[in-house]
């Protein structure tokens, strides 16, 4: 690779910082979103800044020319970045405003060279920007890695100029250059200290008359007064991710479009990094922290990433409604967005849903009809394919039985929904038998509006509305796919697809000017939840929280915390861990994530409050030296012999090994389950080497076959670490020297001791994948066929690890102390299955409501404190091709050595006893069922 160097905009200062600190805050937006690019100083000018644009080797200087024109912005106040002004007056004009080509490199066509790290003679404030008509290669050059629908969908999505109705301008490549400019310039929700809001009666008193800022008024009434005031222009401005303000009615625009999977994230320009927060508490990723299976750990993060998206907005750095969690089932270990989602048993990814979309949402006083943030649950329906061989989320087809539906793949949504009071559900990409998610009536107003009673809006995924058009080939008109969208019941389209062409829709009578205000109504509504239209934020609830109540010590250690309570170590050969610090006083530290940064807090992340490395938590504790072994996870090649040279030398090997996002991510599933390259070999011959114990480190989102190291003697223990957020270096080094020492003792969060974390998916072998299709949406197996079935709960082939797999370093036991054995649900005299032999009943009579109460007593009957996840699964009778088991509830406990606890579970009868039938209806199975709590099982009867 080489570079080009590209002079931008004098005097890029962040909000006054000096210009060294606002390289490191530039620097740190930019690394965060686009890898290739980096700022750099010029140390005698301090006022300037460079880019820096990495290229391949071959892209020679005549390539160069016919790719670059030079687009020049001006100055002439010398503002900061944040304030600069193109030459022309919109940015939309500026892509058109070709100033002239540079001699200098048409000259240097002439000679055919390759560009090795050349400056550009462009003048300071000038730019490169690319012919649109060079897309297709530029494209390939800089999203190589990317699927074709991928590729144009990240170039436009970067797009920030305004693109009018019928005038879609060409993305290229100075959309990308000009959108990272933009993207710390203008933050859609945050161009100043001020948050964005409406109904400013302070500084335009007669805003005061309108209905909608009279906070005395019901919220529907607002929002009528409001929806009736609107032309149609105005309305259709509202139905997009960017709405278009209405400034004579007070109205600023807002960007609806953040996140918040795990931290407050800049993916969406709804919220930024500047120099009033330059950073966010990074937890880690949903798929680790999912791994404590603590109900109340998943809560307290969401309550803290609601705290700090709200001091954020009331600076202007943020938005209010976030585009998280992701309650997705990981149905495939392959799939590239499995690290988002909470794991692949419903019950799980249900409990953690309802518990973050609460903390999120959650008012200090608790009124369901306020909204501290908004969440929104996502991607809605069976989507967990996004980029396999040739399947595409784009175009994928997702066939779905009626018993997987109801029994795997909705059961998360519906509990967002009822359970947790979600302010809005995004659709999907797919299709789900053969009809769009974002176009299906019966999904969209039928279930989520209509059984489930959402109380907010819903949203497409980003572009889904025209991928429907012009990838899926559903309708055969942008209008067409923009009404059927909305008369399915979708409030928002993320993008712009449906402001262009909504006009248009109405005109042809698609659809009518009430649907647009009922869509609106239901984006309004969310609005006046979040006290959007309440007048200024700082005279509300959470007006007083600003850039302090942002990486406080407090946020930062919980972050810790939860990586250290999802940590799960999955072996230890003769107790090898913990390490004891008086017995191990020099470690190995090797692999190509021992000291990786932005690896350890996966996609969807944001800017963290500082990192701390595997290998700098580890020389917190003990000597260390270090050696990477691989130039990366690809490892292509391997250093074997520099690495198992330290190992010799040590007390103890750390190999610190696994993925990072260039292995799964968003639109890249993987092909297979093995380590990457060379990892395995470099692995093997450093335990080889060693003369201490070795601990494999598996820094993943999904499950590996590590099977060669389970049963490795040389490999003495193994510990999954997820991508484990901001701290994790320092949760690692804890975990192996079985340290806890926390600032403050909180047991509501129940802090635990390490080793508490279980496996939230079951880790397959590589011949589980090897003939099997990701597309393939069935969960239970076909013997017929050989197909497997998926999940523990209908898997019962050869695993590498198992779901709820765990090690403690202390051992609990459990006993039985109360338990019904046989349930009577006095069916009435009249009932059918009184007269004939019934296999189940609907789930729906008056014996719903009959509990089952267990009781368990545990103990900790090791010499140490420690955590323990109590799961309750249960083997149903055999009807309806119920799972072979399947997780009830469970319970996470702290116990001090030999101490003692009653855990009781109260189970309902239609609820928790029950198993969809073939047809998506809950049944009650008449017969056995086998309850298990660890090695302990009691059987349990039915009877009508």
């Amino acid at each position: 690779m080489v570079l080009l160097e590209v002079s931008v905009c004098v005097e890029a200062r962040v909000n006054g910082e000096s210009a060294s600190k606002s390289l490191k805050v530039l620097n740190s937006v930019l690394s965060s979103k686009f890898s290739y690019f980096q700022l750099k100083m010029d140390t005698s000018k301090d006022d300037d800044f460079t880019f820096y644009k990495v290229v391949p080797t071959d892209f020679e200087a005549k390539d160069l020319a016919s790719h670059v024109n030079v687009i020049a912005f001006k100055d002439p106040q010398r503002k900061s970045l944040n304030q600069v002004s193109p030459k022309e007056n919109t940015v939309g004009s500026l892509f058109s405003t070709v100033v002239d080509s540079s001699p200098e490199i048409l000259n240097a066509s002439v000679r055919k060279k390759p560009v090795t790290s050349t400056k550009v003679p462009f003048e300071k404030g000038t730019i490169l920007l690319c012919k649109p008509e060079r897309r297709e290669s530029i494209m390939k050059s800089y999203f190589s890695g990317w699927s074709k629908e991928e590729q144009i969908r990240r170039f436009d999505q970067m797009s920030y100029h305004r693109q009018t109705r019928g005038n879609r301008a060409l993305p290229s490549v100075s959309t990308l250059l000009l959108s990272i400019l933009f993207f710390i310039s203008k933050p859609s929700n945050a161009q100043s200290s001020s948050p964005v809001f409406a109904c400013d009666v302070i500084t335009n008193p007669s805003l005061a008359g309108y209905g909608f800022c009279n906070t005395g008024l019901k919220a529907e009434a607002r929002v009528t007064d409001l929806v009736g005031r609107l032309t149609l222009v105005e309305k259709i401005g509202f139905l997009v991710s960017k709405s278009t303000g209405v400034s004579r009615l007070g109205i600023p625009d807002y960007n609806w479009w953040s996140e918040a999977l795990h931290g407050v994230s800049d993916v969406g320009g709804g919220s930024s990094f500047t120099g009033l927060v330059p950073g966010a508490t990074s937890f880690p990723q949903v798929i680790l922290t999912s791994a404590s299976f603590n109900v109340s750990l998943f809560q307290a993060i969401g309550k803290v990433v609601s705290t700090e998206a709200r001091a954020m907005y009331n600076v202007g750095a943020a938005g209010l409604t976030f585009w998280s969690p992701n309650v997705n089932i990981f149905r495939d270990p392959r799939w590239g967005r499995g690290q988002e989602t909470p794991g692949e048993d419903p019950t799980l990814v249900s409990k953690y849903a309802v518990a973050y979309v609460k903390g999120l949402q959650g008012t200090d006083g608790g009124d369901p009809n306020r909204l501290k943030v908004a969440a929104c649950c996502k991607h809605y329906t069976a989507y967990d394919v996004d980029n396999w061989k040739d399947v595409s989320r784009y175009t994928f087809n997702s066939v779905v039985n009626q018993q997987d539906m109801d029994d795997t793949f909705q059961p998360p949504f519906r509990s967002c929904v009822v359970d947790g009071n979600v302010a809005s559900v995004m659709c999907s990409y797919n299709q789900v038998n053969g009809k769009p998610t974002c176009a299906d009536p019966d999904l969209l107003s039928g279930v989520i509006r209509g059984q489930w009673k959402l109380n907010g809006y819903i949203v497409s995924d980003c572009d889904s509305v025209e991928v429907i058009y012009a990838n899926q080939h559903y309708t055969k008109t942008p209008e067409e796919a923009v009404a059927k969208s909305m008369l399915a019941g979708l409030d928002l389209n993320c993008d712009h697809f449906t402001g262009q062409h909504a006009m248009d829709a109405v005109d042809a009578g698609l659809v009518n000017e009430s649907d647009v205000d009922t869509a609106i109504s239901n984006n309004f509504a969310t609005l006046m939840r979040l006290g959007f239209f309440d007048g200024d934020p700082k005279k509300q609830p959470y007006g007083n929280l600003g850039p302090q109540d942002v990486c406080t010590a407090e946020n930062q250690e919980l972050a810790r915390e939860a990586a250290r309570q999802g940590i799960v170590l999955l072996k230890n050969s003769d107790g090898s861990l913990p390490f004891l610090p008086y017995a191990i006083k020099t470690v190995a530290v090797i692999g190509p994530n021992a000291n990786v940064t932005d690896t350890m807090i996966g996609n969807y992340h944001g800017v963290p409050c500082k990192y701390t490395t595997p290998l700098q938590g580890l020389v917190e504790t003990v000597s260390a030296t270090y050696q990477k072994g691989c130039p990366d996870v690809a490892c292509t090649e391997a250093d074997i012999d520099s690495a198992a040279s330290l190992a010799v030398l040590a007390d103890a090997v750390v190999l610190v090994m696994g993925t990072d996002l260039s292995i799964e991510r968003e639109d890249h599933d993987r092909l297979d389950l093995l380590l990457p390259g060379k990892q395995q070999q470099l692995v093997t011959e450093v335990a080889n080497a060693a003369n201490g114990p070795v601990v494999l480190v598996i820094m993943s989102g999904g499950g590996l076959d590590v099977t060669f190291a389970k049963n490795n003697p040389k490999i003495t223990s193994i510990m999954w670490v997820g991508f484990p957020g901001q701290a994790g270096g320092l949760a690692i080094a804890d975990v192996i020297f079985g340290r806890y020492n926390p600032s403050k003792k909180d047991t509501a969060l129940l802090l635990t001791k390490p080793t508490g974390g279980r496996l939230p998916m079951t880790w397959y072998p590589q011949s589980y994948v090897e003939n099997l299709p990701m597309s393939n949406m069935n969960m239970r197996p076909d013997n017929s066929t050989g197909y497997p079935g998926r999940s523990y709960r209908f898997y019962t082939g050869e695993t590498v690890y198992s779901f709820g797999d765990g090690i403690s370093y202390t051992q609990f036991h459990h006993w039985l102390i109360r338990a019904p054995g046989f349930v009577s649900l006095g069916l009435d005299p009249s009932h059918p299955c009184r007269s004939s032999k019934c296999l189940s009943v609907d789930a729906t009579g008056t014996y719903c409501g009959k509990t089952v109460e267990v009781q368990l007593e545990v103990i900790n009957a090791g010499t140490r404190e420690g955590s323990h996840t109590v799961f309750l699964f249960m083997t149903p009778p055999a009807v309806h091709r119920s799972p072979v088991k399947h997780l009830v509830t469970f319970e996470k406990l702290l116990l001090g050595r030999t101490e003692m606890a009653v855990v009781r579970f109260d189970l309902d009868v239609c609820k928790d006893l029950s198993v969809v039938d073939e047809t998506g209806k809950r049944q009650i199975a008449l017969g056995e069922y086998v309850l298990h709590v660890g090695s302990l099982t009691y059987s349990l009867y039915i009877t009508i």
